[in-house]
């Protein structure tokens, strides 16, 4: 590629996170017209600068390597999948974690938010629904929202979409990731989701609770749900920059025991 390609990245990049170029610039330690010049192709960055752009745009580890490879360079963090032998210490150790999760739902997703692996509980929650929302892949945001999948079991769709919502747009603006934008287009498109949001009008999710819980009804009973999600803390791989580890906890005594039976 050109230095004007890792110029455009960067400016892109530097857009998405509302940063102006003096403040990029006196952040990394360079000049701010050492930055227009890379931006605009004038000037080569070198690997050491591509990296400082890259980590205080907090610029994802997939995207690092294009950056690099547009600049001339070697990627840096490699990828590997979660069933090569060199993972195999990592998905043992979550799985371990989902396992001891359970009789709590567990789940691990990926980018796309697809469901990479589960505990039994989680499998749990799904079961009955048809497969053309199952996928695969199983998706968080697909499941969750469809008509056909969770949504008419959710008690408490509003306030559960709203932040699903919220999570894919945020999803949508860190990573810049095309197949998470059109994921978002298509939910926002379906009838449920479409006439929630017209009929909230521009304001309708501006009173958000403290904690939304996840209101799910199971046969004659009604599980109340919250949820955390868990990331790797120092990644130098793009799978595990990418892997997040959503656990479900009762919120309810209700919910705790009849968890505990199934």
């Amino acid at each position: 590629m050109s230095r004007a390609a890792v110029g455009e990245l960067v400016r892109e990049w530097r857009g998405r996170r509302r940063r102006s170029q003096m403040d990029l610039a006196l952040d990394i330690g360079v000049s701010p017209r050492h930055l227009s010049f890379v931006e605009t192709g004038r000037s080569r960055p070198s690997p050491q600068l591509v990296i400082a752009i890259a980590e205080e745009l907090e610029v994802p580890l997939r995207e690092r390597n294009t950056l690099l490879i547009a600049a001339g360079y070697a990627p840096r963090y490699s990828q590997r999948g979660l069933d090569e032998p060199e993972m195999a210490h990592v998905r043992a150790s979550i799985q371990r974690m989902l396992d001891a999760h359970d009789p709590y739902p567990g789940v691990v997703i990926d980018r796309q938010w697809n469901v990479v692996l589960g505990n039994r509980s989680a499998g749990a929650l799904t079961a009955g629904l048809p497969a053309h929302v199952l996928g695969p892949p199983l998706n968080v945001f697909r499941v969750s929202l469809h008509p056909d999948g969770l949504a008419g079991r959710t008690l408490n769709f509003a306030e559960w979409a709203a932040y699903l919502l919220g999570q894919l747009r945020r999803s949508v603006v860190l990573t810049g990731d095309r197949a998470l934008a059109a994921l978002e287009a298509e939910v926002r498109a379906y009838p449920n989701v479409a006439a929630l949001e017209k009929g909230m009008g521009r304001d309708g999710w501006s009173e958000a609770p403290v904690l939304v819980p996840f209101r799910l009804a199971s046969g004659a009973v009604e599980l109340s749900l919250f949820t955390t999600i868990t990331t790797f803390g120092t990644p130098q791989d793009v799978t595990l920059d990418e892997l997040a580890i959503e656990l479900f906890f009762p919120a309810d005594e209700a919910t705790e025991a009849l968890l505990r039976r199934l």
